[in-house]
């Protein structure tokens, strides 16, 4: 019971193994191991010898560390020009309504230990964002899939960008902590890339 794993929705989870010894052989490169395991259906585990589902997958890819770092990077990156994007465009809006600006202000005054929650709704991307978005989601489909040389560069962004999306991706890659990712497009796009 203690160990029981509940899934209300659909979700992938991501860890990091950096290893000591357990290297694979031939690579002179220093690789991690990217540890995943996702479900396509909602799953309720309270009995872990008896369980068995069709709808949970997991795996693990060997993937460069100096990669993973330089995509952190680049996704950090990408990140903030989505939240400069966000907020040239809430600038925007908000000239034309001077007022509603300040009493969201004064409000998140009144309550500075609220967190504000990761935005979730679809950025509208420049060209220069687009391109960036590209190289960053083409680097992230080469390292995941199953046979990387056939993994060609993206013509067309796979998911709905979003602040949250974008965040979720940064996170993903970073070697010293999991995350774990439910956004719906995204969530279709990364397990498309394990199979």
């Amino acid at each position: 019971e203690s160990r029981a794993a509940n899934a209300s929705n659909k979700e992938i989870n991501i860890q990091w193994y950096i290893p000591s010894l357990a290297k694979p052989s031939n690579d002179t490169e220093t690789k991690v191991l990217l540890l995943y395991a996702y479900n396509t259906k909602p799953v309720k585990i309270s009995n872990i010898k008896i369980f068995s589902s069709m709808s949970i997958f997991s795996g693990h890819l060997w993937i460069p560390l100096a990669r993973i770092i330089s995509l952190r990077e680049q996704l950090s990156n990408l990140k903030q020009q989505v939240e400069m994007l966000m907020q040239s465009s809430k600038t925007l809006s908000s000239a034309s309504e001077p007022t509603r600006f300040l009493e969201e202000s004064e409000i998140l005054k009144r309550i500075p230990s609220k967190k504000p929650q990761m935005n979730v709704a679809k950025v509208h991307l420049d060209e220069k964002t687009e391109e960036m978005a590209k190289r960053c989601l083409s680097e992230v489909k080469a390292l995941l899939s199953v046979v990387p040389a056939l993994s060609l560069p993206l013509t067309e962004i796979p998911f709905d960008v979003t602040l949250q999306s974008i965040a979720s991706l940064e996170d993903m890659f970073d070697p010293a902590s999991g995350c774990i990712i439910t956004e719906e497009s995204l969530f279709n796009w990364i397990i498309s890339l394990f199979h």
